[in-house]
């Protein structure tokens, strides 16, 4: 496969970009690939790279590509809304239909503050918790990524596990003591802590775990995590940047029937552009500024553009419910394939899968936390990833994501991403008899 314009683009970023890219996982280092492909254009379930390269997509922009790359519906409604202008400073009516729009699909947000990314949308609902309760410290889970905003990044998931790292340095002791973690699904621990700590504002999580790779929840965990943060008077943030109208229309929320306080929003709303959002009681929302006295502002906060794209893209998941069955059944199809290949070819190695998300983990049990993912083989992910490369598929080039389907992936896109992993595991046996 020639590359090399990739090459040259990228020896030009290293020069003007640390390290050639903006966000790290681009960088394919973890896959050990001395640069990215650079994409130029992408349509329905294809990529195409600057050397004229064809890939399926199993990246989906890390999740918000549920209708496919530029799908018909929402670049329409784009090309109207760019011609009216792309920001105005002022607030405009698209940004209240979609906000009702989000509030008609989750019901445990009666109130919602559009923001421009998942990061944002975090920080704010973590500083809203700490101002509702009077409280100062927070609860996150090891390897759930919530953003990069400071109190979040102690032991973060996503990027900073690919790299080694589960801190980022800049952040002062003091931000540090104020966050606390945990492990991942272990509701014995998370009664300790509460019983002893008693200025504990929110629990902050992914109801389905996807920065280190997918974790599959079990419903009575949440249900049980809910249970203590409304006796205890603790504000319990889901942070569904990434399972948001994508493991149903109301989310993990409406998946696993459990009600959090405040959830936060991103990726998909924008239908891939920038944007974010967060949500919840009113009560809690009012405290927000304007209203209240919890600052919160962005220029671009309800771009226009974004909430267009938003508007069209959670309409029609809205209104053909029948995707998220069509969604679950291709991705279920990719799945057992990959168990049965694993079966084939003796390949050490488990497969966790929630809705339209998987990850498969080269590992000899099954992967239920950051421990266990932690543990998966680097070398063979590496294999995985190179091999799918070749048979012209781009999967996660990190070990701790997810995969991601979407409407636009056809039965034959399905048929030669289940040979692409054949192809791998192939590789794999030969090289680990």
């Amino acid at each position: 496969m020639k590359t090399s314009n990739s090459k040259k683009i990228f020896e030009r970023a290293e020069k003007v970009i640390p390290g050639g890219v903006n966000s790290p996982v681009r960088a394919f280092r973890s896959v050990r690939k001395e640069y990215p492909v650079f994409i130029k254009n992408a349509a329905g379930s294809r990529l195409y790279d600057e050397d004229g390269n064809e890939y399926i997509d199993m990246i989906g922009s890390w999740g918000p590509m549920i209708l496919g790359h530029n799908h018909p519906g929402v670049l329409e409604a784009v090309k109207e809304e760019i011609e009216k202008g792309t920001s105005f400073g002022l607030p405009t009516l698209k940004e209240v239909e979609l906000a009702e729009l989000i509030k008609e699909c989750y019901p445990a947000i009666e109130k919602i503050r559009l923001t421009t990314s998942g990061t944002e949308a975090t920080m704010a609902a973590v500083r809203v918790a700490r101002a509702y309760t009077g409280k100062n410290r927070i609860l996150k889970f090891e390897g759930c990524y919530h953003g990069h905003s400071d109190s979040l990044m102690v032991k973060a998931g996503s990027g900073l596990l690919t790299f080694e790292h589960q801190d980022s340095n800049g952040i002062t002791d003091g931000v540090i003591k104020d966050t606390m973690t945990l492990p991942f699904g272990n509701i014995a621990k998370v009664r300790e802590l509460v019983e002893k700590e008693k200025d504990l504002a929110c629990i902050i999580m992914e109801p389905i775990p996807a920065n280190m790779g997918l974790i599959e929840t079990e419903k009575k965990y949440l249900k049980e995590i809910r249970e203590i943060t409304e006796k205890e008077n603790i504000i319990l943030i889901f942070d569904e940047v990434i399972s948001g109208f994508r493991v149903a229309l109301g989310g993990a929320s409406e998946y696993y029937g459990v009600r959090p306080d405040l959830i936060t929003l991103g990726k998909i709303i924008g239908g891939g552009y920038p944007v974010g959002a967060f949500g919840g009681k009113a009560d809690i929302m009012d405290l927000v500024s304007p209203i209240g006295n919890v600052y919160h502002a962005g220029t671009l906060s309800g771009n226009p553009v974004s909430v267009s794209a938003g508007i069209k893209t959670i309409s029609i998941l809205r209104d053909n419910q029948e995707i998220y069955d069509n969604l679950n059944e291709k991705t279920g199809k990719i799945v057992e394939e990959a168990k049965k290949l694993i079966q084939k070819y003796g390949i050490h190695a488990t497969v966790n899968h929630v809705g339209s998300l998987f990850t498969i983990f080269f590992s000899d049990k099954k992967v239920e936390n950051l421990e266990d993912a932690t543990k998966s083989d680097d070398e063979m992910y590496i294999i995985y990833f190179e091999a799918m490369l070749d048979s012209g598929i781009i999967v996660p080039p990190s070990k701790y994501e997810a995969h991601f389907v979407s409407l636009a992936h056809s039965d034959e896109d399905i048929r030669k991403i289940c040979e692409g992993i054949e192809k791998s595991f192939q590789v794999i046996s030969e090289q680990y008899k």
